[in-house]
């Protein structure tokens, strides 16, 4: 699939955003409770994060350029990173509202039809982000695997809220409010700082998954059972696309075309084995000691002259 039909996801995200914003609205609105203002806000988040994977998604369907000969898949962890930051800053808000609550406790009204909106709510966003964790998972997108993580996450956190309401209206305990806002605001915060961990190491070129690692790994193993041998494998994710690129030592006294077949060979399977790689390969003569001299990213070789 490619990006720009990836990004039907972003805008049912987009919607669903407007859904529940609405449905949460009015079930905070028929109560006066701060813990379902803070669900409130969340979706608000929600939507910010959903139109900011919208422009990401776009700009990472674009195609390689001359400034840009890997591509614009990157720009999926700019709209993670985004989104982890409007967590932070929402939970911020949350925080601010409860403990004004908690120093001047109100009563909370209509319960019963608040509530059921809420869980209105709540529906709409666990179909939605089960639907984004699918895709986002099959096809590499870290943009729509953010914004479901984080819809999952309201679910909970809805959950949560409504569970407290309930026990407020049962009990009388006012309290009870603003210290489950306060308890929702400390998950809120926690989602965020997950998301703009995974987005600063997209950034920071961090390695395929271990099991695509050793699945590569294994492959290779075939391969050095028949004579060829390898060194300076790198692997990075970039967005829905990850790039693989390794060096193959063959014997010097092969001649280029069967060198350059057998990394045809070695290149479709490891893209095989990992179906949205990009795979470079780098052929070298395996007597020459030279061709151990490149093992690390930086070369460090001496003077041969």
């Amino acid at each position: 699939m490619s990006h720009p039909a990836l990004k039907r996801y972003a805008w049912l995200s987009i919607v669903a955003a407007l859904v529940t914003i609405l449905l949460k609205g009015v079930a905070w609105w028929l109560t006066g409770s701060v813990g379902l203002l803070s669900d409130a806000l969340e979706s608000f988040v929600n939507l910010a994060g959903a139109l900011m994977a919208l422009a990401m998604l776009s700009l990472a369907a674009r195609p390689a350029d001359q400034n840009h000969a890997h591509g614009h898949g990157k720009a999926e962890y700019l709209s993670s990173a985004f989104e982890g930051f409007l967590i932070i800053l929402a939970a911020l808000s949350i925080g601010y509202a409860a403990v004004g609550r908690l120093l001047a406790p109100q009563p909370i009204e209509d319960v019963g039809v608040g509530l059921a909106v809420s869980v209105a709510a709540s529906i709409v966003n666990l179909l939605t982000a089960r639907t984004l964790m699918g895709v986002g998972r099959e096809y590499h997108s870290i943009a729509l695997e953010a914004d479901a993580h984080h819809l999952l996450t309201d679910v909970w956190t809805s959950a949560g809220v409504i569970a407290g309401v309930a026990l407020v209206w049962l009990t009388g305990w006012l309290w009870l409010d603003p210290v489950i806002a306060l308890l929702v605001a400390v998950n809120i915060v926690w989602a965020g700082w997950r998301l703009l961990h995974r987005s600063a190491g997209g950034l920071m070129d961090v390695s395929l998954a271990d099991d695509e690692l050793r699945a590569i790994e294994i492959l290779l193993d075939g391969y050095r059972a028949r004579g060829i041998e390898f060194h300076a494998l790198r692997t990075r994710q970039a967005g829905s696309r990850a790039f693989v690129t390794l060096h193959v030592l063959v014997p010097g006294g092969w001649t280029v075309k069967a060198g350059h077949d057998w990394c045809e060979l070695i290149e479709a399977d490891i893209g095989r084995a990992v179906s949205h790689a990009h795979v470079t390969t780098h052929l070298e003569p395996a007597e020459d000691p030279v061709s151990l001299e490149d093992q690390s990213l930086d070369r460090v070789r001496a003077d041969h002259a």
